[in-house]
């Protein structure tokens, strides 16, 4: 199965790349491609530009054969879409199972992505979670709920298909966000021990969020 985890990357930090091995570990998975988005379509661009920010996840992933960088939403004209993504990776990976990993905050407001409802169809959802997370918080969610309640299922059923299925995962607890290390950046403070060493070094070479 071949895991996908889409974002802005601005920059990427270990609050990515922890809960991202942790799913891979649990699932199992053969792969997770990376996709930096390229032009967000609901959100401010980003701060560093596309050449930057693969650069940036080139770094950070280089020791962990299992993670890829995939630039197709960069290299797509226009908006980027994950159901437009979604359909591409089909195209190219045939005969593979797609998992979408996404955080609980955006599983939250996933009735507001573009086509949301196809997501699901093309391939299976995996919704990361810290401790003390919990789904039924948000039950009052008509749509979300649901989805949870059509879709959520075990471990051995989430393996068994392509698409379709749900799974809450359990992750790693790092609080740490893009928007806290840039504005670190701004006040000339230490972004250490918040992003690997190299991706540090490279922002600092290329005199990023200043």
């Amino acid at each position: 199965m071949l895991g996908i985890y889409g974002g802005t990357f601005d920059p990427v930090h270990f609050g990515h790349l922890r809960p991202v091995l942790d799913v891979q570990q649990a699932l199992k998975l053969e792969q997770v491609r990376f996709v930096p988005v390229g032009q967000p379509a609901h959100r401010q661009a980003p701060g560093a530009n596309s050449q930057h920010r693969i650069k940036m996840l080139q770094l950070a992933t280089e020791t962990e054969d299992r993670f890829v960088v995939d630039d197709r939403e960069i290299t797509r004209h226009g908006d980027s879409y994950m159901v437009d993504t979604l359909l591409s990776f089909k195209q190219d990976f045939k005969q593979r199972s797609l998992c979408l990993i996404i955080g609980y905050d955006a599983f939250l407001g996933l009735t507001e992505w573009h086509q949301w409802e196809r997501l699901i169809t093309l391939a299976n959802l995996v919704v990361t979670y810290r401790p003390g997370w919990n789904w039924k918080q948000h039950e009052d969610n008509v749509e979300l709920n649901k989805l949870v309640l059509q879709h959520q299922c075990t471990l051995e059923q989430f393996k068994a298909s392509s698409q379709g299925n749900l799974m809450f995962v359990p992750v790693t607890g790092l609080s740490i966000s893009s928007t806290q290390i840039r504005q670190l950046i701004q006040r000339d403070e230490s972004v250490s021990y918040l992003l690997p060493e190299r991706v540090a070094n490279y922002m600092q070479q290329h005199q990023l969020y200043r």
